[in-house]
């Protein structure tokens, strides 16, 4: 039997990535998992490999930009999984460069994925969790929530943005009984660094790769989304900076 037999988990982002390797990794400890994402053949293909293997998963076509799709998603999960106890905000989108001169249709995206999809989400999932008088809410952010940096401008201020709110829930959901944990990931090996096209953006992410030698896999943030979620009802655990150990900042 797994820490999270009967539990039901719905995860943004779960085509690839840190969304793949969490949805793998509750799973493994019971967990019903319904996917979110875009890219209708990758959930579906996911799903159907993990009902192939016993468990129980299904896949939801959702833009979380888009308010009614994060709703039907949140709606979908609880009718057909009977429930909703764990709500992992993972898609994220990381478009780096200089403010002067970017496209400002970047910042539009980033903002809308990376702050409105998660709030949407957790708008449609807190009533169902806190009728039940329990859940957890887990936000992806970044070491970009904490640190800075010339180039990462806008996508630092999405995720200084995911850091404040996901306090501020914290404190709202205390006698509701739901817990929110923030993950704040540092380089990890997955399709986020492929999102940028800017010549000098990928000219330094291969050097500080070169600096930092091995970096963070996605089973490495599976594994701390599933420590968080399985502690005792009355442990919280609130934060984790999860960097791989020869990363600077």
């Amino acid at each position: 039997m797994g820490q999270l037999d009967g539990k039901v988990a719905a995860i943004t982002g779960a085509s690839s990535g840190i969304g793949e390797a969490t949805a793998l990794a509750l799973v493994a400890e019971g967990a019903s998992v319904s996917l979110a994402a875009r890219r209708e053949d990758r959930i579906a293909a996911l799903a159907e490999r993990i009902n192939a293997d016993g468990g129980k998963a299904i896949a939801v076509p959702t833009d979380v930009t888009d308010e009614a799709q994060s709703n039907e998603f949140v709606r979908r999960t609880a009718e057909e999984l009977d429930g909703i106890d764990v709500l992992v905000n993972n898609a994220g989108v990381m478009l780096l460069g200089p403010v002067a001169g970017a496209p400002t249709d970047e910042w539009r995206r980033m903002i809308e994925v990376n702050e409105l999809g998660l709030l949407y989400c957790t708008h449609a999932a807190l009533p169902i969790m806190g009728a039940a008088g329990s859940g957890d809410i887990i936000n992806i952010s970044s070491v970009a929530g904490r640190v800075a940096g010339m180039g990462s401008g806008v996508y630092n201020m999405t995720k200084w943005g995911v850091v404040g709110f996901s306090e501020a829930l914290r404190q709202e959901c205390l006698h509701a009984g739901v817990r929110v944990t923030l993950i704040e990931p540092g380089f990890v090996d997955t399709e986020l660094q492929g999102h940028n096209e800017n010549p000098v953006v990928l000219e330094a992410m291969e050097k500080r790769l070169e600096k930092i030698g091995k970096v963070l896999e996605a089973a490495d943030i599976a594994r701390a989304i599933t420590f968080a979620v399985t502690q005792p009802a009355h442990v919280s655990i609130n934060e984790m900076l999860i960097r791989p150990t020869k990363q600077s900042i």
